[in-house]
Formats: C-alpha cells, structure tokens, sequence
C-alpha cells in the first residue's frame, strides 16, 4: 500500500511519461549485461523496494518539481538557463540522481555512470526531450539513479545469497570479490 509521499512521487513520475514497468525493463537489461538472469517481475519487485525509499521518492519530487518549473520558465536565472538547456557543467541534476545511488554504495554509482554516460532505453529518450518536447534535466538522471540502484540491489542480495541467480555460484557480478576470495 503507498503512502501519501509515494503516491506523489509515483504521480509525478506519471507525469513526466514515466512508468514502473519501463525502468523495470531497463533493470532487467542492466543484470542481463552483468550475466544474471531475472525476470520482469523480479526486477519490478526490486525497482518497488528502491522506490519505498523517503530519500529516494523527494529526490523524485524535487527533481520533477524543478523540471516542471524550468518548462513554466518560473525559475529565477541564470537557473533558469541552466535547467532548460541541461548545461554541461551544471551538475546537480546529476548530484539529486547520486543521492539515490549513495543508498545502495559504490556499485550503485558505477552503474549511475554507465548509465549516464551510455543512455540506454528510457534514460536516452528523456536526455534527448522526445517526450513532447518537455524538460528533462532532472528525470534522465533521476531515472539513471532508480534503476542503478535497484541493480545494486540486486547484486548485493544476490552476493549474499537471497537472489537465485545462475552462474553466481561461479563468480560475482562483475569480477567484485566476496570477502573470503579477498
């Protein structure tokens, strides 16, 4: 059951074109590049769990009000400058999304920065405004952040053996040593 703040996050989200089930893909794709195995719906659960998150849904609300602002043209400038055109060296649409990924340590943040860097599926097409023409500063990253951290996630359950994942018996994700192999 959501809570008022989840609630106003999840509509937000809404808002913005976003839907659980598209970033749950994304989830998906991730772990299937980093050689495990899960299903849509093992993800969803995941991506739901980062979503009970307090710091995580303000940060959804905070990022999404300032994106909505910038598309009013409401904010004072040069902020408003900033937000509208996503400027390079801005950077804290980019602080709100590692806010998320600081949750769930400093594997959620290598995958932030894959994610950034190669936007992949819904993080290229809210970089890229397809959206109606919409301001997306906040919403690419923040997307970014949700789905790196729900990955992390699961590599942390899956490293302690609450995921059944094939293959991990084998090796960790990613070469990342348990604390016996050193």
């Amino acid at each position: 059951m959501k809570n008022g703040l989840q609630e106003a996050a999840f509509q937000a989200l809404a808002r913005r074109g976003v839907q659980l089930e598209e970033m749950a893909r994304l989830v998906q794709q991730v772990v299937q590049e980093q050689g495990m195995d899960l299903s849509l719906a093992e993800c969803r659960n995941h991506l739901e769990k980062v979503l009970e998150k307090r710091e995580v849904l303000y940060a959804i609300l905070t990022g999404v009000t300032l994106d909505e602002l910038a598309e009013a043209g409401a904010l004072p400038e040069p902020l408003q400058e900033a937000v509208a055109n996503d400027l390079p060296l801005y950077g804290v649409d980019e602080i709100l999304a590692t806010s998320i990924t600081n949750i769930y340590g400093a594997v959620s943040l290598t995958r932030f920065g894959y994610l950034d860097k190669k936007k992949p599926g819904l993080v290229g097409l809210l970089n890229r405004k397809l959206k109606g023409g919409a301001i997306h500063t906040f919403m690419d990253d923040l997307v970014a952040g949700i789905v790196a951290a729900t990955v992390a996630r699961i590599e942390h359950a899956a490293l302690k053996g609450a995921a059944r994942l094939p293959g991990l018996e084998k090796s960790p994700p990613n070469g990342l040593a348990t604390a016996a192999e050193g």
